[in-house]
């Protein structure tokens, strides 16, 4: 199902990106601007300004191959792919969208924290010593380490126990999940 108003279906979280907006729109005013006070300058016959005949005489006498003219074009196309991948990408890549009940509702919870509710879970399987949680879109992977019982029966266990704490997230695309235990390493 689409996420768009249809209870189920979720898509991932749009950022919001207030600075690199502010920023690119400060600088297209600020030259807009600047271009715009110099060009009504000229039609009411007065000198343009320095920077804009100096400007005008280097792109004017510079060959394509100069390295001045390659370096300005480089910076533009890097700016504007920059630019370009800001805009038709969610960001928001560490928000886990949930299922939507309701067409008007929508919940998303940080990786950081499904992260931090799966190992107290794992945490609390018998044998276990430590765990370290990672949590992507497709993935979850446990690593726990077991002082006691047998690593299969503990793997068993971490794994059912962590199955049913991702189906208890509510995430709209359940993650699969990786466990592997080991034994701390005896010094």
């Amino acid at each position: 199902m689409s996420g768009g108003g249809v209870p189920g279906g979720a898509r991932r979280f749009w950022a919001v990106r207030r600075v690199p907006a502010f920023l690119v729109a400060a600088v297209v005013l600020g030259a807009a601007g600047l271009l715009l006070y110099d060009v009504v300058a000229v039609r009411v016959h007065r000198p343009a300004m320095e920077w804009r005949r100096r400007l005008a005489h280097e792109l004017a006498t510079r060959p394509l191959g100069d390295g001045w003219v390659i370096g300005g074009a480089a910076v533009a196309v890097v700016a504007g792919l920059w630019l370009l991948l800001l805009a038709l990408t969610p960001g928001m890549r560490g928000v886990l969208p949930m299922r939507r009940d309701r067409a008007d509702l929508r919940a998303g919870i940080d990786r950081r924290a499904a992260a931090l509710v799966l190992r107290d879970r794992a945490m609390e399987v018998a044998g276990v010593q430590s765990v370290r949680v990672g949590v992507r879109r497709r993935r979850v992977t446990v690593r726990a380490r077991s002082h006691f019982r047998d690593l299969d029966d503990v793997r068993a266990d971490v794994e059912s126990v962590t199955a049913d704490a991702v189906r208890k997230l509510g995430l709209a695309h359940e993650p699969g999940v990786s466990v592997r235990v080991s034994r701390p390493v005896k010094r």
